[in-house]
């Protein structure tokens, strides 16, 4: 009986039937100002989640400056015509609201979330916001020295300094190698041009309104277009810019960090975007390699050998180019074994068809995550706003999981093959160069760099 018990207690329940996703009634329309709206109802709980997104970023504004964009969403909610930022604060707590300005390399966007029956005044903000900030120079000083203070910090942070590196080697002029400012370009801003920014971006034509929540579709595009319906603007033109570097044969970065106790290691190459039809059975093969919790390369380093706490792999989707990347922070005496058991697993994903029980376990992941990333507002929010800025099918969601069953392993095989480049893969060492250089030295010749970006000897 203790032996039946006992395998009974170690034995894992079967996963039950996946439930149907009941998907919510959608609804599209675009004003006469250019503005497009994209409405779901979810009436899960009485508030709702929105999103003002712009189609243009830090790499929209690269040619200016560095980080541009990023610096003028910080002053969009500092002041506008009607109020200070401390009344807008007041404003949004008696509305019980939450709201953030933010911008990345493609898209800036006032995120916001509050009751359903306060839907109207708090949408009149987010307006407000979009189209009256001012820019107040006392905040922008005030904002500056902050910003100031948080790029000094990030010199410090080996993982910051390990992205930044493989961003300038995979992108090289291109706006996507930049990734932050240095202190001279935040000490060199003007509010001037954050605020010429401001005006070519935050325009109707170049933006897209997102409401996700607990509202009757028809109302809510009676609100939205009473809001939003007379501000006016056009779509600022688009540069064009260099081409990346494509890299050829692997190539050895070493960013020293001196006394540092980890070497964070990051190694990339060039993949694609959300656009491309590869993009799902890439997010398998990703998924199988170092991009979930029971992934190849975290059984290897992080559970068998016990190299890194928390090795990881991703592919990163830009508007225009894509890429993948492996990152781990390891001991400095395992920086060798750590990179030939990264390559290992590569290589191994590359050459060998995945046995059919752990491609089922990881599509039961990417589709579990899936399941469980539309069961709340927040969650269906993010999942349509990657659709509209993507520009990706209108029944991607509902095809996903689909999409997701019935790929094989020869598809996760000719994924691997095509887009995990192991070949040209770029290696990025950021650490104590005393300890780490002659253990980077056995991938390659490492080019040295110091925290502040310079080439050293």
């Amino acid at each position: 009986m203790a032996t039946q018990a006992s395998r009974s207690a170690n034995t894992v329940p079967d996963l039950a039937i996946e439930r149907e996703v009941r998907w919510p009634k959608r609804t599209k329309s675009k004003l006469a100002n250019g503005l497009e709206i994209i409405l779901l109802e979810s009436h899960t709980i009485p508030k709702f989640h929105g999103d003002l997104y712009f189609r243009s970023g830090n790499a929209s504004a690269a040619l200016r400056g560095t980080a541009l964009a990023e610096m003028a969403a910080t002053m969009v909610r500092t002041g506008t015509a009607k109020h200070s930022s401390r009344e807008l604060e007041e404003l949004l707590r008696g509305l019980g609201a939450d709201l953030s300005v933010s911008a990345g390399q493609d898209n800036s966007g006032i995120s916001f979330a509050g009751l359903s029956e306060h839907a109207e005044p708090l949408l009149q903000v987010v307006n407000e916001l979009a189209r009256e900030a001012t820019f107040p120079a006392p905040e922008f000083e005030r904002e500056r020295r902050q910003k100031l203070e948080e790029v000094k910090l990030e010199r410090t942070q080996p993982g910051f300094l390990g992205s930044e590196r493989l961003r300038k080697v995979l992108f090289g002029n291109h706006p996507y190698a930049q990734i932050s400012p240095t202190e001279q370009q935040v000490a060199a801003y003007t509010r001037e041009e954050l605020q010429t920014v401001y005006r070519d971006f935050y325009t109707p034509e170049n933006a897209i309104l997102i409401l996700v929540g607990d509202f009757d579709s028809a109302a809510m595009q009676k609100i939205a277009e009473k809001v939003f319906g007379n501000w006016t603007g056009k779509r600022s033109d688009v540069s064009e810019n260099a081409n990346p570097p494509i890299p050829k044969g692997r190539r050895v970065y070493l960013v020293d960090l001196p006394g540092s106790v980890q070497t964070h290691i990051v190694c990339g190459c060039h993949a694609i975007t959300r656009k491309n039809p590869d993009w799902i059975r890439l997010g398998l093969a990703n998924s199988l390699y170092g991009g979930a919790f029971n992934s190849r390369l975290v059984m290897n380093i992080r559970e068998d050998k016990g190299y890194t706490y928390s090795p990881r792999s991703g592919v990163n989707a830009l508007r225009k180019y894509g890429y993948f990347s492996v990152s781990a922070a390891v001991r400095n005496d395992v920086v060798a074994a750590s990179l030939t058991e990264v390559f290992y697993e590569i290589d191994r994903l590359r050459s060998l068809q995945v046995p059919e029980a752990e491609l089922l376990d990881a599509q039961n992941y990417l589709t579990g995550v899936f399941s469980m990333g539309l069961a709340t507002q927040s969650g269906l929010l993010s999942q349509i706003s990657t659709i509209a800025l993507n520009d990706l099918p209108d029944d991607y969601l509902e095809t996903y999981r689909e999409k997701v069953r019935a790929l094989k392993a020869e598809d996760v095989l000719a994924a691997a093959r095509r887009y995990f480049d192991s070949p040209n893969m770029q290696i990025i060492v950021v650490g104590d160069r005393k300890h780490i250089e002659s253990q980077a030295a056995l991938f390659g010749e490492p080019e040295v760099y110091a925290a502040s970006g310079s080439r050293l000897g």
